[in-house]
């Protein structure tokens, strides 16, 4: 596999070239999926579609020998079950909350990961977090909270499926951490654990939520111009959810959580951006200044972070990252010595 010795570049140019290129796949995926979504509403077909993609794409990369994926194993598998569940809950609710409001509402709806965030960590976890985190916290549940109120035809369905997408993003980072284990701490074989086995289990929910009798009512209403326009929607956004999957994988080797809070806040007013100017969003006033407070409130936080670990504190975040992780091992091995 390519690393950034061998491709002639410096670890700053590697980090730069890894956060560019996740917000960019991100922004696309959301894209993509506003775009498949207003072509054929089928959220749970169009996520299944995506992850087959994903895997088939995965299978190619262990083919050319630029991946190692693993032999799927029952008792990874099994250990794995949480991991599945929250995801295809969070991917499911992410995609209807996307169905239900515009792209740059989807920052607002969304707006909550934070603050949940945080009250996992204390209780599942027992992480206390210091009063600046707090504050952080409460300025993002000021903007959302702004931005929800100010809305007059905002639907509420949107808003539901956007906080319980946030229950379920904050949850996935504890789950990550607990699963990680289980593939002997490799990232890469999570992500093709991940994928297979949602795919697997989004299966029959796909038929049960009778969205494929849909396309084919569709498809004879209005023959192969339809199909062809759902291939292409299909196609395109599993594309860029493999690159989604391939980018998250580099983030999590090349960043830390603080230069993953600091991409997400610039992804979400680029997000805002994009849904004003492709899809012709309105931006209202009260809409505008939610999506600043809660992208203040990150910044904050990412600022609080950042002093405890210059202190040399114990940080209260959840280890999102492999060094993360390696480096509370590390410190754990050297206290048992002491």
């Amino acid at each position: 596999m390519a690393t950034p010795s061998n491709l002639g570049l410096s670890e700053r140019q590697a980090v730069v070239l890894t956060v560019g290129f996740y917000m960019i796949s991100a922004l696309l995926m959301v894209s993509c999926n506003k775009w498949a979504l207003n072509t054929l509403e089928v959220p749970w077909l169009l996520l299944w579609c995506q992850m087959l993609i994903a895997v088939v794409l995965l299978g190619v990369t262990d083919s050319a020998g630029v991946l190692k994926m693993p032999v799927l194993r029952k008792d990874v598998a099994k250990a794995l079950v949480p991991l599945i569940s929250i995801n295809v809950l969070g991917l499911g609710v992410n995609t209807l909350c996307l169905v239900y409001v515009d792209t740059s509402f989807y920052q607002i709806a969304r707006g909550l990961v934070l603050p949940f965030t945080v009250i996992f960590a204390y209780t599942l976890l027992g992480q206390p977090s210091s009063k600046l985190v707090l504050g952080s916290c409460l300025i993002v549940f000021c903007g959302f909270y702004t931005g929800v109120t100010s809305e007059i035809d905002v639907s509420q369905l949107g808003i539901f499926f956007g906080v319980v997408s946030s229950i379920t993003t904050s949850l996935h980072a504890i789950v990550i951490k607990k699963s990680l284990a289980a593939v002997n701490n490799s990232s890469i074989d999570l992500v093709y654990y991940n994928n297979a086995l949602s795919l697997m289990a989004m299966t029959p929910i796909v038929f049960m939520s009778g969205e494929s009798s849909l396309v084919v009512e569709r498809f004879r209403e209005e023959g192969l111009a339809a199909f062809h326009s759902f291939l292409l929607a299909a196609f395109i956004t599993g594309i860029f959810g493999f690159l989604v999957n391939l980018a998250g994988f580099l983030q999590i080797s090349k960043t830390s959580p603080t230069t993953h809070m600091v991409s997400g806040a610039v992804r979400g007013v680029l997000q805002t951006l994009l849904g004003y100017f492709a899809f012709g969003d309105i931006i209202t006033s009260g809409r505008l200044l939610g999506i600043v407070l809660i992208l203040g409130g990150g910044a904050l936080y990412t600022y609080a972070k950042d002093k405890e670990m210059r202190a040399n504190t114990k940080p209260s975040y959840i280890p999102m990252t492999q060094h993360d992780i390696d480096g509370d091992d590390t410190e754990r091995r050297k206290n048992g010595r002491a």
